[in-house]
């Protein structure tokens, strides 16, 4: 009968497509987490170790902010041109009080109203250049040595900014500062009129001879 030869015809044909998406069901998850039409996989493995712990006492009470444009030349060959690196540099320094320096004796009470405490010296607690403020201006005749020169000039950089802060009298603000921001806090705490005074050095012991 023309129906059962249709039916024989299309039956092969039936098969091949079941069979067509059977497949397609088995292999698409493969192919949808292709790493070629994905995004990179990332594996990050710590081991972190605890090496020191410290006591941290130092109270800071002033920020400087620098901002410098260095030229750094540096002399390789005689008989040619002196390498050189300009940089435009932002650093800061912060001044502090250590107060683990504070001693039993720096803290005398007189009467009932006042307490007198002797602070220690004014520091220069860090220093530092700020490289996602800074950057690189120009570098010439570096001679495939670009990446030491430019190190170089950083260092030297760095080292500038705590010559400028020193000179530009962070101590004596670091000072000033512990007499704005101290002396309110420590009245409020011990309800007496606070005196803040400069530690005295030690007597030095002289030596045996």
């Amino acid at each position: 009968m023309p129906v059962v030869r249709l039916l024989r015809r299309l039956l092969p044909l039936v098969f091949l497509v079941g069979l067509g998406w059977f497949l397609w069901k088995k292999v698409q998850p493969v192919l949808l987490d292709n790493p070629l039409n994905s995004d990179p996989r990332i594996t990050v493995t710590h081991n972190t170790v605890l090496t020191k712990v410290e006591a941290l006492g130092r109270m800071e009470l002033v920020r400087y902010n620098f901002k410098d444009v260095v030229e750094y030349r540096k002399g390789t060959y005689r008989f040619l041109e002196d390498a050189k690196v300009a940089l435009i540099v932002a650093g800061d320094a912060v001044g502090c009080l250590d107060l683990r320096k504070v001693r039993a004796q720096d803290v005398v009470f007189e009467g009932d109203s006042v307490v007198r405490i002797a602070l220690p010296p004014a520091e220069l607690c860090s220093w530092r250049i700020d490289h996602s403020q800074s950057k690189v201006y120009s570098v010439e005749n570096g001679l495939l040595r670009n990446a030491e020169l430019v190190d170089e000039a950083y260092k030297y950089a760095e080292k500038n900014v705590r010559r400028s802060a020193l000179q530009s009298g962070i101590l004596a603000q670091t000072q000033q500062n512990a007499q704005q921001i101290l002396r309110p806090m420590l009245e409020t705490m011990t309800g007496r009129r606070v005196v803040l005074v400069q530690q005295t050095a030690p007597p030095q012991v002289p030596g045996k001879r």
